[in-house]
This record gives C-alpha cells, structure tokens and sequence, in this order.
C-alpha cells in the first residue's frame, strides 16, 4: 500500500489499496503514529476513509529482547466481533500478517 507515512508521533497519514468489498474496506486507509519508542515499539491507529465502514483499529509493534535474539509482537486489535465484515476482515488480515508481512520481514531480517 503506498503511503506518505513518516516515523513521528502524531503524524497522520494514508495508505490506498485495492477496495475489499467483503469486508466493506474502502481501499484507503487514514492512519496515525500513536507512540514510537526507537529500537523497542511503534503503535499506529488505522481507520477506513469511508464513513460507511466502522474499522477502528490499533496495531502494535513491540521488540523484546529474549536469549540471543529479540521476540516480535504484533497486537492489532479494535476489530467488533459483532460486525460481520470486521470479522472478515480480522481473517484476511490475520492470515496477511502470518504469511505476507512476517515471511517478508523474516527475509529481510536474513539479509542483515
């Protein structure tokens, strides 16, 4: 998703994608850097552009050093579990961030 997103809290920011709509997304994205801790953790709110989709959500990023090596959390919640297309959409994006976002990070990790 092209994005004009900068590493600063507060900044605002949009993603577009392709429209979804089985899970009523929209194809753009508003977004905010909520909290940035350099080397440790980066929260960001990500909302649909679309006032006909509720999508409110907040996505963490946290490195914790474990052994030899750092553990990588990914909390992404906000998702109403009564909403059928947020359910939809908690299921593709779950499967997205295990296989796409992980196996693309883990690649890149490899390479350092």
């Amino acid at each position: 998703m092209p994005c004009d997103f900068r590493l600063e809290v507060g900044h605002r920011y949009t993603m577009t994608g392709a429209p979804r709509p089985n899970t009523g997304f929209s194809g753009t994205t508003v977004a905010e850097v909520l909290a940035f801790e350099p080397g440790r953790m980066l929260a960001v709110r990500r909302q649909d552009a679309s006032d006909a989709n509720r999508a409110d959500w907040t996505i963490t990023w946290t490195l914790e050093p474990e052994g030899r090596g750092t553990r990588l959390f990914l909390v992404h919640e906000g998702f109403d579990p009564d909403d059928p297309l947020q359910t939809m959409a908690r299921k593709i994006m779950g499967a997205g961030w295990r296989t796409y976002v992980m196996d693309a990070l883990e690649r890149v990790v490899e390479q350092l």
